[in-house]
This record gives C-alpha cells, structure tokens and sequence, in this order.
C-alpha cells in the first residue's frame, strides 16, 4: 500500500454547511418523485450509515426503509452493526441472504469459472435488483451510498452498488464523509472499521485500491482542480508514478459515470446535449 509524508496544502476540507444540502436535496427529489420515502443497502459500514442518517433527518424514520443483504462472506459484525444501527434510528429494515440467489447465477454459469470481481459484480447487482424490488412495491426511490473517491476511480460495481435513483453523498470524498459523520453523530465503531465493500474475505478498500484513502483524495483533489501529476505530486510528497496511476484509474473508468454513449442523430441527444 502506498504511503506518504503527511504534508498540508491539497486534503479535501468538509463544509458543515453541506449537510443542509444535502438534506434539501433528499427532501426535494423524493417530492419531485412523488415518493413515499427511500429505500437503501445497509451494510454494517459507514457510508451507508451516513446516507441513512441524513435520509432519517430530512424525511423522518417512518420514510426510511433499509435492506441488510449478507451472504456467506459477509462478516458478523457487520452484519449486528447494521441491525443495531437501523434499531438505533427507529427505521423500518429487512434482512435478506443473498446467498442462494448468487449461487444460482453461479450455477447456471456452470462450469465457468468465476474470479472474484465477477462473482463481486453479481453479488453487487443482486442486492441492486431487491433495492429496486421494494422500491416498486412501496413507492419509494432508491438511494445510492457511492462516495466521490469511489465514482471517480471506478471503484464500485456499474449497475450494481451504483444502480441508484440518486447519490446524496456522491460529490464528497472519503475523508470528508468521515468528517460528515462526525458532524451527524454516527458512532465510532462504525466510523473506525476499516472501508470494505464486503464482497470476500478479508477485502478493504484500501488494499484493493492500494492506497490510503487520504492519499488517494489528496490526488482526486489535485486532479479536480486540473493540477498536472507533477504539481499533484510536489504538493503531496506522493510519487508522481502513483499520482499517474490514479489519473489513469479517473480516466479509464469515464465509461462507469456516464448513461450508456448514443450516438448523435438528433437535435437534442441524451448524454449530450439534452440538460435537464
């Protein structure tokens, strides 16, 4: 894992202002939806412990409702951390073990063989499909737990984990949705646990990614505010080879961030043109 010098000048900085945001945003979409709340994946972590909290705090925890969706790596305490997290909050939750729904993908793939992103990938997009379900049933909209450091590496399943109606936290890193976190009141055991996405054994996000978090937003902010590798790199103490490879991860994974690309035939084309 990649470390650096701890030096000031490009860290993200959170904005208490941005909880009020935020807290408009979720009020005004399911409105504009006519909805009769939101529905989310709670996974024992903390980003969508945050994006429940907020959703409670602006619409009330009789609009909340929360799937838990383990399966046979999904650690323990992840899974008694999300059940005591949405009993803390007073909302409604259903648990639902995907494992017999993977293993049927699994099986009817028979007998190829599967690594393991692309049984993560299942396992993302199964618990997409039940987010989806409830939303149906209950007239509710689905709301995604993607962070920025997240979309913006393209770490994170497409039409899986990103399959959402909207992504309340999706414009603020890591570190500031620890800090966020902080500001709302999430307990530390759950701001402490190291990120995992909880597709296998053992996994976090930091391993797999191969950089601390802070390290990697320090660069994300760099490249945001269009600074080259070289200036990313002095500014941080981080490697400009490093630098390099997270640019390279932001611009490889373009694809992941947008609606599937319609070619121009129109005179206003979606994707394009076409704001809305």
């Amino acid at each position: 894992m990649s470390e650096s010098p701890e030096k000031p000048g490009l860290q993200p900085k959170f904005k208490p202002e941005s909880i009020s945001v935020i807290h408009s945003f979720i009020k005004q979409k399911v409105e504009e939806a006519k909805a009769k709340g939101v529905v989310l994946g709670l996974s024992g972590g903390l980003d969508s412990a945050v994006v429940a909290k907020l959703c409670v705090d602006s619409l009330g925890s009789e609009k909340v409702l929360v799937l838990i969706m383990p399966e046979t790596t999904t650690p323990e305490e992840d899974i008694k951390d999300a059940l005591e997290f949405a009993s803390s909050l007073s909302i409604d939750y259903r648990v639902i073990d995907i494992t017999e729904i993977v293993e049927s993908f699994t099986s009817l793939l028979s007998p190829v063989s599967l690594d393991s992103k692309a049984l993560g990938n299942i396992k993302a997009r199964c618990r997409m499909i039940l987010l989806y379900i409830h939303a149906n049933l209950d007239n509710k909209i689905v709301m995604g737990t993607s962070n920025k450091s997240e979309l913006l590496t393209g770490y994170f399943t497409k039409f899986g984990d990103s399959g959402a109606d909207f992504a309340p936290i999706g414009d603020l890193y890591k570190t500031q949705i620890i800090e966020l976190a902080k500001a709302i009141d999430i307990q530390e055991t759950i701001i402490s646990k190291p990120p995992s996405a909880g597709l296998a054994q053992g996994q976090t996000d930091e391993n797999e990614l191969g950089i601390r978090y802070k390290d990697l937003d320090a660069i994300l902010l760099g490249i945001e505010l269009k600074l080259d590798a070289k200036e990313i790199a002095k500014r941080t103490g981080i490697a400009e080879n490093e630098v390099a490879r997270i640019l390279d991860l932001v611009q490889k994974n373009v694809h992941k961030r947008k609606i599937p690309l319609i070619p121009k035939l129109g005179i206003r084309t979606l994707g394009a043109d076409w704001r809305e």
